[in-house]
Protein backbone atom coordinates (compact mmCIF):
# COMPACT_ATOMS: atom_id res chain seq x y z
CA UNK A 1 0.00 0.00 0.00
CA UNK A 2 1.18 3.12 -0.72
CA UNK A 3 2.01 5.75 2.01
CA UNK A 4 -0.45 8.36 0.31
CA UNK A 5 -3.48 5.76 0.70
CA UNK A 6 -2.86 5.72 4.73
CA UNK A 7 -4.97 7.53 6.81
CA UNK A 8 -3.08 9.28 9.66
CA UNK A 9 -5.24 7.68 12.57
CA UNK A 10 -5.25 4.04 10.70
CA UNK A 11 -3.06 1.17 11.99
CA UNK A 12 0.47 -0.11 10.26
CA UNK A 13 0.53 -3.19 8.99
CA UNK A 14 2.59 -5.80 6.52
CA UNK A 15 1.16 -8.95 5.05
CA UNK A 16 2.56 -11.99 5.74
CA UNK A 17 5.17 -13.07 3.24
CA UNK A 18 3.80 -14.83 -0.33
CA UNK A 19 5.71 -15.88 -3.51
CA UNK A 20 4.22 -12.59 -4.76
CA UNK A 21 6.81 -10.71 -3.13
CA UNK A 22 9.36 -11.84 -5.44
CA UNK A 23 8.36 -9.48 -7.96
CA UNK A 24 6.54 -7.08 -6.17
CA UNK A 25 8.73 -6.13 -2.89
CA UNK A 26 11.28 -3.87 -2.65
CA UNK A 27 13.94 -6.13 -0.71
CA UNK A 28 13.44 -8.62 -3.55
CA UNK A 29 13.89 -5.94 -6.57
CA UNK A 30 16.76 -4.66 -4.64
CA UNK A 31 18.62 -8.20 -5.17
CA UNK A 32 16.81 -8.68 -8.77
CA UNK A 33 18.61 -5.26 -10.10
CA UNK A 34 21.72 -5.50 -8.02
CA UNK A 35 22.09 -8.58 -9.08
CA UNK A 36 21.25 -8.29 -12.58
CA UNK A 37 23.82 -5.10 -12.41
CA UNK A 38 26.53 -7.17 -11.19
CA UNK A 39 26.01 -9.81 -13.59
CA UNK A 40 26.36 -7.53 -16.60
CA UNK A 41 29.61 -5.96 -15.17
CA UNK A 42 30.86 -9.44 -14.95
CA UNK A 43 29.61 -10.38 -18.58
CA UNK A 44 30.85 -6.89 -19.82
CA UNK A 45 34.43 -7.31 -18.01
CA UNK A 46 35.19 -10.95 -19.26
CA UNK A 47 34.69 -10.51 -22.58
CA UNK A 48 36.18 -7.31 -22.85
CA UNK A 49 33.29 -5.50 -24.34
CA UNK A 50 35.05 -2.16 -22.22
CA UNK A 51 38.61 -1.82 -22.74
CA UNK A 52 40.72 -2.15 -19.60
CA UNK A 53 41.83 1.20 -19.87
CA UNK A 54 38.04 2.47 -20.14
CA UNK A 55 36.94 0.63 -16.56
CA UNK A 56 37.69 3.44 -14.38
CA UNK A 57 36.45 6.23 -16.59
CA UNK A 58 32.97 4.06 -17.43
CA UNK A 59 31.07 6.08 -15.16
CA UNK A 60 32.97 8.57 -15.33
CA UNK A 61 32.30 11.87 -12.31
CA UNK A 62 32.33 15.46 -12.89
CA UNK A 63 35.87 16.52 -11.79
CA UNK A 64 37.58 19.04 -9.74
CA UNK A 65 36.68 22.54 -10.68
CA UNK A 66 37.62 26.23 -8.59
CA UNK A 67 35.81 29.52 -9.55
CA UNK A 68 33.61 28.44 -12.55
CA UNK A 69 31.33 24.69 -12.13
CA UNK A 70 30.99 24.20 -15.58
CA UNK A 71 34.10 23.41 -15.85
CA UNK A 72 33.48 20.03 -13.88
CA UNK A 73 31.15 18.74 -16.65
CA UNK A 74 33.43 20.43 -19.91
CA UNK A 75 36.42 18.44 -19.88
CA UNK A 76 35.00 15.44 -22.33
CA UNK A 77 38.65 15.15 -23.99
CA UNK A 78 40.22 14.11 -20.95
CA UNK A 79 37.49 12.45 -19.17
CA UNK A 80 34.46 11.29 -20.86
CA UNK A 81 31.77 13.05 -18.49
CA UNK A 82 29.10 13.37 -20.80
CA UNK A 83 29.63 9.83 -22.25
CA UNK A 84 29.55 8.61 -18.47
CA UNK A 85 26.47 10.84 -17.07
CA UNK A 86 24.70 9.40 -19.91
CA UNK A 87 25.68 5.40 -19.14
CA UNK A 88 24.70 5.92 -15.46
CA UNK A 89 21.43 7.46 -16.41
CA UNK A 90 20.05 5.22 -18.80
CA UNK A 91 21.67 2.22 -16.34
CA UNK A 92 19.76 3.59 -13.23
CA UNK A 93 16.41 4.61 -14.87
CA UNK A 94 16.05 1.25 -16.88
CA UNK A 95 17.34 -0.72 -14.06
CA UNK A 96 14.77 1.42 -11.21
CA UNK A 97 12.05 1.76 -13.65
CA UNK A 98 11.42 -1.69 -14.06
CA UNK A 99 11.27 -2.51 -10.15
CA UNK A 100 9.43 0.81 -9.67
CA UNK A 101 6.79 -0.17 -12.30
CA UNK A 102 6.89 -3.77 -11.07
CA UNK A 103 5.80 -2.61 -7.62
CA UNK A 104 3.31 -0.32 -9.12
CA UNK A 105 4.16 3.27 -10.15
CA UNK A 106 3.53 4.57 -13.53
CA UNK A 107 6.22 4.76 -15.46
CA UNK A 108 4.54 7.85 -17.20
CA UNK A 109 5.79 9.34 -13.86
CA UNK A 110 8.51 7.50 -12.89
CA UNK A 111 10.34 8.80 -15.67
CA UNK A 112 10.61 12.44 -16.14
CA UNK A 113 11.07 12.15 -11.82
CA UNK A 114 13.99 9.84 -12.20
CA UNK A 115 15.87 12.24 -14.24
CA UNK A 116 14.83 14.96 -11.86
CA UNK A 117 16.11 13.67 -8.99
CA UNK A 118 19.43 12.74 -10.98
CA UNK A 119 20.09 15.75 -12.12
CA UNK A 120 19.63 16.99 -8.90
CA UNK A 121 22.38 14.17 -8.02
CA UNK A 122 25.00 15.58 -10.73
CA UNK A 123 24.81 18.68 -8.93
CA UNK A 124 25.57 17.61 -5.72
CA UNK A 125 28.59 15.36 -7.60
CA UNK A 126 29.48 19.12 -9.01
CA UNK A 127 29.59 20.88 -5.46
CA UNK A 128 32.21 17.52 -3.92
CA UNK A 129 34.30 18.30 -6.75
CA UNK A 130 34.90 22.27 -5.99
CA UNK A 131 38.67 22.28 -4.92
CA UNK A 132 38.59 23.98 -1.17
CA UNK A 133 35.63 21.48 -0.68
CA UNK A 134 37.24 18.31 -2.15
CA UNK A 135 40.29 19.21 0.20
CA UNK A 136 38.33 18.63 3.48
CA UNK A 137 37.17 15.36 2.24
CA UNK A 138 33.29 16.50 2.42
CA UNK A 139 31.68 13.76 0.55
CA UNK A 140 28.66 14.08 -2.53
CA UNK A 141 26.64 11.90 0.13
CA UNK A 142 26.16 14.77 2.28
CA UNK A 143 25.90 17.62 -0.66
CA UNK A 144 23.18 15.03 -2.12
CA UNK A 145 21.41 15.68 1.27
CA UNK A 146 21.55 19.15 1.95
CA UNK A 147 20.71 19.73 -1.67
CA UNK A 148 17.50 17.78 -1.08
CA UNK A 149 17.08 18.94 2.60
CA UNK A 150 17.42 22.95 0.76
CA UNK A 151 14.39 22.31 -1.65
CA UNK A 152 12.58 20.03 0.64
CA UNK A 153 12.26 22.91 3.30
CA UNK A 154 12.03 26.31 1.49
CA UNK A 155 10.48 25.66 -1.85
CA UNK A 156 9.07 22.40 -0.65
CA UNK A 157 9.70 19.26 -2.56
CA UNK A 158 7.52 19.72 -6.12
CA UNK A 159 4.51 16.90 -5.90
CA UNK A 160 5.99 15.44 -9.94
CA UNK A 161 9.43 14.46 -8.25
CA UNK A 162 7.63 12.40 -5.46
CA UNK A 163 7.32 9.11 -7.71
CA UNK A 164 10.83 8.63 -7.50
CA UNK A 165 11.36 9.52 -4.21
CA UNK A 166 12.50 5.24 -3.28
CA UNK A 167 14.94 6.33 -0.48
CA UNK A 168 14.99 2.17 0.57
CA UNK A 169 15.21 0.92 -2.69
CA UNK A 170 18.41 2.72 -3.46
CA UNK A 171 20.34 2.04 -0.43
CA UNK A 172 19.26 -1.77 -0.31
CA UNK A 173 20.13 -1.76 -4.40
CA UNK A 174 23.42 -0.24 -3.78
CA UNK A 175 24.46 -2.51 -0.59
CA UNK A 176 23.97 -5.66 -2.53
CA UNK A 177 26.06 -4.19 -5.43
CA UNK A 178 28.63 -3.67 -2.74
CA UNK A 179 28.36 -6.85 -1.20
CA UNK A 180 30.91 -7.84 -4.27
CA UNK A 181 33.71 -6.15 -2.82
CA UNK A 182 33.27 -7.75 0.27
CA UNK A 183 35.38 -11.15 0.92
CA UNK A 184 33.59 -13.89 2.29
CA UNK A 185 36.32 -14.94 4.59
CA UNK A 186 36.68 -11.89 5.94
CA UNK A 187 33.01 -11.50 6.37
CA UNK A 188 32.65 -14.85 8.44
CA UNK A 189 36.09 -13.91 10.68
CA UNK A 190 34.23 -10.69 11.52
CA UNK A 191 30.44 -12.41 12.61
CA UNK A 192 31.19 -13.22 15.94
CA UNK A 193 32.70 -10.06 17.09
CA UNK A 194 29.91 -8.04 14.88
CA UNK A 195 27.23 -10.77 16.74
CA UNK A 196 28.18 -9.35 20.39
CA UNK A 197 28.54 -5.67 18.53
CA UNK A 198 25.10 -5.96 17.25
CA UNK A 199 22.79 -8.89 18.79
CA UNK A 200 23.89 -7.79 22.54
CA UNK A 201 24.04 -3.65 22.35
CA UNK A 202 20.91 -3.64 20.40
CA UNK A 203 18.60 -5.09 22.44
CA UNK A 204 19.68 -3.56 25.58
CA UNK A 205 19.43 -0.55 24.16
CA UNK A 206 15.86 -0.86 22.87
CA UNK A 207 14.82 -2.67 26.01
CA UNK A 208 16.19 0.33 28.26
CA UNK A 209 15.13 3.01 26.13
CA UNK A 210 11.91 2.17 25.93
CA UNK A 211 11.89 1.66 29.72
CA UNK A 212 13.03 5.26 30.00
CA UNK A 213 10.41 6.15 27.65
CA UNK A 214 6.99 5.03 29.67
CA UNK A 215 8.74 5.37 33.28
CA UNK A 216 11.01 8.41 33.24
CA UNK A 217 9.83 10.35 30.02
CA UNK A 218 6.46 9.33 29.81
CA UNK A 219 5.61 9.16 26.53
CA UNK A 220 1.77 9.91 25.46
CA UNK A 221 1.84 6.58 23.70
CA UNK A 222 3.19 3.45 23.78
CA UNK A 223 3.39 2.19 20.73
CA UNK A 224 5.11 5.57 19.38
CA UNK A 225 7.71 5.05 22.49
CA UNK A 226 8.29 1.09 21.54
CA UNK A 227 8.77 2.35 17.14
CA UNK A 228 11.39 5.10 18.11
CA UNK A 229 13.33 2.87 20.28
CA UNK A 230 13.51 0.41 17.96
CA UNK A 231 14.40 2.85 14.72
CA UNK A 232 17.14 4.44 16.83
CA UNK A 233 18.46 1.24 18.13
CA UNK A 234 18.64 -1.16 14.80
CA UNK A 235 18.22 0.84 11.93
CA UNK A 236 16.35 3.48 11.19
CA UNK A 237 13.41 3.03 8.42
CA UNK A 238 13.25 -0.83 8.08
CA UNK A 239 13.36 -1.39 11.74
CA UNK A 240 10.25 1.65 12.31
CA UNK A 241 8.18 -0.05 9.73
CA UNK A 242 8.59 -3.60 10.85
CA UNK A 243 8.45 -2.81 14.50
CA UNK A 244 5.22 -0.24 14.21
CA UNK A 245 3.51 -3.54 12.29
CA UNK A 246 4.61 -5.64 15.16
CA UNK A 247 2.71 -3.08 17.41
CA UNK A 248 0.08 -1.83 15.14
CA UNK A 249 1.28 1.81 15.39
CA UNK A 250 -0.34 4.48 14.05
CA UNK A 251 0.88 5.65 10.38
CA UNK A 252 1.63 9.06 12.46
CA UNK A 253 3.37 7.92 15.04
CA UNK A 254 5.51 5.60 12.20
CA UNK A 255 5.92 9.06 10.18
CA UNK A 256 6.95 10.80 13.01
CA UNK A 257 9.87 8.25 14.40
CA UNK A 258 11.04 8.19 10.68
CA UNK A 259 11.63 11.89 10.61
CA UNK A 260 13.43 12.45 13.73
CA UNK A 261 15.87 8.91 12.66
CA UNK A 262 16.35 10.91 9.37
CA UNK A 263 16.80 14.49 11.03
CA UNK A 264 19.55 12.79 13.25
CA UNK A 265 20.82 10.93 10.77
CA UNK A 266 21.75 13.72 8.76
CA UNK A 267 23.93 15.35 11.69
CA UNK A 268 25.35 12.52 12.66
CA UNK A 269 27.27 11.20 9.56
CA UNK A 270 28.95 14.24 9.40
CA UNK A 271 29.61 15.01 12.94
CA UNK A 272 30.80 11.17 14.19
CA UNK A 273 33.29 10.85 11.16
CA UNK A 274 34.64 14.11 11.99
CA UNK A 275 34.81 13.21 15.68
CA UNK A 276 36.58 10.05 15.31
CA UNK A 277 39.39 11.63 13.17
CA UNK A 278 39.72 14.47 15.21
CA UNK A 279 40.58 12.29 18.23
CA UNK A 280 42.78 10.06 16.06
CA UNK A 281 40.36 6.88 16.86
CA UNK A 282 41.50 3.60 14.47
CA UNK A 283 39.56 3.86 11.18
CA UNK A 284 38.47 -0.01 12.43
CA UNK A 285 36.91 1.17 15.67
CA UNK A 286 35.59 4.31 14.23
CA UNK A 287 33.75 2.17 11.21
CA UNK A 288 32.04 -0.26 13.65
CA UNK A 289 30.99 2.31 15.95
CA UNK A 290 29.51 3.79 12.97
CA UNK A 291 27.90 1.18 12.16
CA UNK A 292 26.78 0.27 15.18
CA UNK A 293 24.95 3.33 15.82
CA UNK A 294 23.78 5.68 12.62
CA UNK A 295 20.44 4.46 11.88
CA UNK A 296 20.57 4.25 8.19
CA UNK A 297 22.51 1.64 5.95
CA UNK A 298 23.54 3.98 3.51
CA UNK A 299 24.44 7.11 5.64
CA UNK A 300 26.50 4.83 7.86
CA UNK A 301 28.36 3.43 4.06
CA UNK A 302 28.89 7.19 3.49
CA UNK A 303 29.73 7.99 6.77
CA UNK A 304 32.58 5.43 6.97
CA UNK A 305 33.39 5.93 3.64
CA UNK A 306 34.72 9.12 4.87
CA UNK A 307 37.57 6.79 7.23
CA UNK A 308 38.41 5.07 4.29
CA UNK A 309 38.36 1.62 2.36
CA UNK A 310 38.58 -0.11 7.01
CA UNK A 311 36.10 2.86 7.93
CA UNK A 312 33.39 2.04 5.01
CA UNK A 313 34.24 -2.05 5.42
CA UNK A 314 33.53 -2.38 9.15
CA UNK A 315 30.59 0.35 9.06
CA UNK A 316 28.61 -1.60 6.16
CA UNK A 317 29.48 -5.18 7.84
CA UNK A 318 28.41 -4.13 11.59
CA UNK A 319 25.13 -2.54 10.03
CA UNK A 320 24.46 -5.67 7.90
CA UNK A 321 25.04 -7.59 11.29
CA UNK A 322 22.62 -5.93 12.80
CA UNK A 323 20.25 -5.57 10.22
CA UNK A 324 19.31 -9.49 10.68
CA UNK A 325 17.89 -8.49 14.04
CA UNK A 326 15.06 -6.85 12.37
CA UNK A 327 12.84 -9.71 11.55
CA UNK A 328 13.46 -11.35 15.41
CA UNK A 329 13.37 -7.64 17.01
CA UNK A 330 9.74 -7.67 15.54
CA UNK A 331 8.68 -10.77 16.33
CA UNK A 332 9.56 -10.12 19.93
CA UNK A 333 8.04 -6.95 19.94
CA UNK A 334 4.49 -8.53 18.59
CA UNK A 335 5.23 -11.15 21.26
CA UNK A 336 5.33 -9.23 24.22
CA UNK A 337 2.30 -6.54 22.62
CA UNK A 338 0.00 -9.38 22.29
CA UNK A 339 1.04 -10.92 25.53
CA UNK A 340 1.21 -7.86 27.91
CA UNK A 341 -0.55 -5.32 26.14
CA UNK A 342 -3.49 -5.68 23.80
CA UNK A 343 -4.71 -8.32 26.72
CA UNK A 344 -8.19 -7.97 25.30
CA UNK A 345 -7.87 -8.26 21.74
CA UNK A 346 -7.44 -11.79 19.97
CA UNK A 347 -4.68 -11.85 17.91
CA UNK A 348 -2.08 -14.50 17.00
CA UNK A 349 1.59 -14.36 16.63
CA UNK A 350 3.74 -17.07 14.58
CA UNK A 351 7.10 -17.75 14.19
CA UNK A 352 6.86 -16.79 10.40
CA UNK A 353 6.66 -13.51 11.34
CA UNK A 354 10.51 -13.23 11.77
CA UNK A 355 10.46 -14.03 7.83
CA UNK A 356 8.15 -11.65 7.20
CA UNK A 357 10.02 -8.85 8.80
CA UNK A 358 13.49 -9.91 7.87
CA UNK A 359 15.10 -7.87 4.99
CA UNK A 360 15.85 -9.85 2.68
CA UNK A 361 18.61 -7.49 0.50
CA UNK A 362 20.87 -9.29 3.17
CA UNK A 363 20.61 -12.26 1.05
CA UNK A 364 21.74 -10.47 -2.08
CA UNK A 365 24.85 -8.38 -0.40
CA UNK A 366 25.68 -12.18 1.55
CA UNK A 367 24.90 -14.18 -1.95
CA UNK A 368 26.87 -11.37 -3.84
CA UNK A 369 29.81 -11.61 -1.42
CA UNK A 370 29.83 -15.28 -1.85
CA UNK A 371 30.11 -15.58 -5.99
CA UNK A 372 32.98 -12.87 -6.12
CA UNK A 373 34.82 -14.77 -3.62
CA UNK A 374 34.58 -17.73 -5.53
CA UNK A 375 35.30 -16.09 -8.67
CA UNK A 376 38.17 -14.84 -7.20
CA UNK A 377 39.83 -17.57 -5.73
CA UNK A 378 38.75 -19.65 -9.21
CA UNK A 379 42.02 -18.77 -11.17
CA UNK A 380 44.14 -15.93 -11.96
CA UNK A 381 41.35 -14.87 -15.15
CA UNK A 382 38.52 -14.85 -13.02
CA UNK A 383 40.59 -13.12 -10.39
CA UNK A 384 41.30 -9.99 -12.91
CA UNK A 385 37.66 -10.26 -14.08
CA UNK A 386 36.60 -9.29 -10.42
CA UNK A 387 39.37 -7.08 -10.45
CA UNK A 388 38.36 -5.52 -13.37
CA UNK A 389 34.50 -5.10 -12.06
CA UNK A 390 35.75 -2.74 -9.19
CA UNK A 391 35.46 0.61 -10.79
CA UNK A 392 32.26 -0.27 -12.16
CA UNK A 393 30.34 -1.53 -8.98
CA UNK A 394 31.95 1.56 -7.13
CA UNK A 395 30.38 3.95 -9.69
CA UNK A 396 27.15 2.07 -9.53
CA UNK A 397 27.06 1.88 -5.79
CA UNK A 398 27.82 5.75 -5.51
CA UNK A 399 25.18 6.44 -7.82
CA UNK A 400 22.14 4.73 -5.82
CA UNK A 401 23.80 5.93 -2.88
CA UNK A 402 23.45 9.50 -4.16
CA UNK A 403 20.05 8.90 -5.64
CA UNK A 404 19.36 7.94 -1.96
CA UNK A 405 20.37 10.82 -0.08
CA UNK A 406 18.79 13.37 -2.59
CA UNK A 407 15.73 11.16 -1.76
CA UNK A 408 16.21 11.89 1.98
CA UNK A 409 16.82 15.34 1.82
CA UNK A 410 13.54 16.05 -0.58
CA UNK A 411 11.62 13.41 1.93
CA UNK A 412 12.45 15.53 5.18
CA UNK A 413 10.74 18.43 6.25
CA UNK A 414 11.42 19.75 9.11
CA UNK A 415 8.41 22.45 9.67
CA UNK A 416 6.17 19.41 9.29
CA UNK A 417 8.25 17.77 11.75
CA UNK A 418 8.04 20.20 14.52
CA UNK A 419 4.22 20.00 14.18
CA UNK A 420 3.98 16.33 15.62
CA UNK A 421 6.70 16.55 18.33
CA UNK A 422 4.50 16.86 20.94
CA UNK A 423 6.18 18.67 23.79
CA UNK A 424 9.59 17.18 22.79
CA UNK A 425 9.18 14.23 24.40
CA UNK A 426 10.17 12.19 21.43
CA UNK A 427 13.34 13.76 20.86
CA UNK A 428 14.34 13.40 24.22
CA UNK A 429 14.06 9.70 24.10
CA UNK A 430 15.62 9.95 20.74
CA UNK A 431 18.90 11.75 22.42
CA UNK A 432 19.21 9.59 25.63
CA UNK A 433 18.89 6.37 23.65
CA UNK A 434 21.54 7.54 21.09
CA UNK A 435 23.39 8.45 23.90
CA UNK A 436 23.32 5.15 25.50
CA UNK A 437 23.73 3.05 22.03
CA UNK A 438 27.11 5.48 21.48
CA UNK A 439 28.38 4.36 24.84
CA UNK A 440 27.58 0.65 25.19
CA UNK A 441 28.59 0.11 21.63
CA UNK A 442 31.77 1.83 21.91
CA UNK A 443 32.78 -0.26 25.00
CA UNK A 444 31.67 -3.57 23.28
CA UNK A 445 33.51 -2.45 20.27
CA UNK A 446 36.53 -2.28 22.48
CA UNK A 447 36.50 -5.23 24.26
CA UNK A 448 35.77 -7.09 20.89
CA UNK A 449 38.78 -5.65 18.73
CA UNK A 450 41.02 -4.78 21.46
CA UNK A 451 40.60 -7.26 23.70
CA UNK A 452 39.19 -10.47 22.67
CA UNK A 453 39.91 -10.45 18.73
CA UNK A 454 42.70 -8.33 18.64
CA UNK A 455 44.06 -9.41 15.34
CA UNK A 456 40.96 -8.87 12.90
CA UNK A 457 41.47 -5.37 12.14
CA UNK A 458 44.61 -5.95 11.20
CA UNK A 459 42.87 -8.33 8.32
CA UNK A 460 41.14 -5.81 6.69
CA UNK A 461 41.56 -4.26 2.75
CA UNK A 462 43.97 -1.65 3.09
CA UNK A 463 45.99 -3.00 5.95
Amino acid sequence: MDDSQLNENEVVDVPPSSWRDLFTAEDWWANWVGGATLAVFVLLVSYKVIPAAELKTFFAKPVEWVDNPIVSLTKLDQHGIALGLGRALLGTLIAFGLGAWAMGTSLVRFIPAFVGLFLLGVIAQVLAQQKVIATYNIEYALWALLLGLAISNTLGTPTWLRPALRTEFYIKTGLVIYGATILLNLLFKLALPGIFISWVVTPIVLISTYIIGQRIIRVPSRTLNITLSADMSVCGVSAAIATAAACRAKKEELSLAIGISLAFTAIMMVIQPAFIKAVGMDPAIGGAWIGGTIDSTGAVAAAGAVLGEQGEFMAVTIKMIQNMLIGVIAFGVAVYWVTFVETNQKRTVGIGEIWTRFPKFILGFVIASAVFTTLNASGESWASVVKGCDPLIKGARDWCFCLAFVSIGLETDFRALSEHLKGGKPILLYVIGQTINLALSLGMIWLMFRVFFPDITQMLPGK
